[in-house]
């Protein structure tokens, strides 16, 4: 009976300890989803109280959570740059080179445009030595990759190299960014208009050089 009576003592601390983990989780989720939203409309100098106060929960809280703002960027964005990360790999496998990049680029900054903190993620590296940094500097080196391929089919406009895409993104940001307008109504718009003068067109100028200043 002894016996017994330990098992039911130890049965009732888990039954107890089971609805703890079960709140500390939702209570994670819960940051996470604060995260996202701050992140998205504020971008990444939103602080963790900034992230409690529309969590609606002590800061404290957070700080259990999360060691610093860093940590809780890595849990909001993760799974966010790993998707975008493997659009532009399947990118790599379409039979129409200039369209597939072009498919992969609208379509990633159709997820980045309503997400400031996304944008400046991608744009700045803002997390220096992180697995977020490590996945971007992927999705660069994919985003080079089809640029290169359409190049060797004859699709990209010549002179057109990796080099220029920090700046098309950063322009297009940039039509994001605008106060008082709606990103959706704009960036595809200048969009269209960049990814016209990146395909290859019969008689089309030699583009100035990069450095030249023309």
């Amino acid at each position: 009976m002894g016996g017994r009576g330990r098992d039911s003592g130890g049965g009732a601390a888990a039954a107890g300890a089971r609805p703890l983990r079960r709140d500390a989780e939702l209570n994670r989720q819960r940051i996470v989803r604060a995260g996202r939203e701050v992140f998205a409309v504020r971008g990444l100098q939103a602080t963790l109280n900034d992230v409690a106060h529309h969590a609606g929960l002590g800061v404290g809280t957070v700080y259990r959570k999360f060691a610093d703002k860093r940590a809780l960027a890595e849990a909001v964005f993760a799974e966010e740059l790993a998707e975008i990360a493997a659009w532009a790999r399947d990118a790599l496998t379409e039979e129409e080179a200039f369209d597939a990049l072009a498919d992969f680029l609208s379509r990633a900054l159709e997820r980045a445009a309503h997400n400031r903190g996304l944008r400046e993620l991608m744009r700045q590296g803002a997390l220096e030595d992180s697995g977020l940094d490590r996945v971007r500097a992927e999705i660069g080196q994919h985003c080079e990759a089809l640029l290169a391929r359409a190049g060797a089919r004859g699709a990209l406009r010549e002179g057109v190299t990796g080099a220029d895409l920090a700046p098309i993104a950063a322009m297009i940001d940039a039509v994001m960014a605008l106060p008082g307008e709606r990103p959706s109504d704009l960036w595809r718009r200048y969009l269209a208009i960049v990814l016209d003068g990146l395909r290859a067109h019969p008689g089309q100028s030699p583009l100035p050089g990069a450095g030249d200043g023309g």
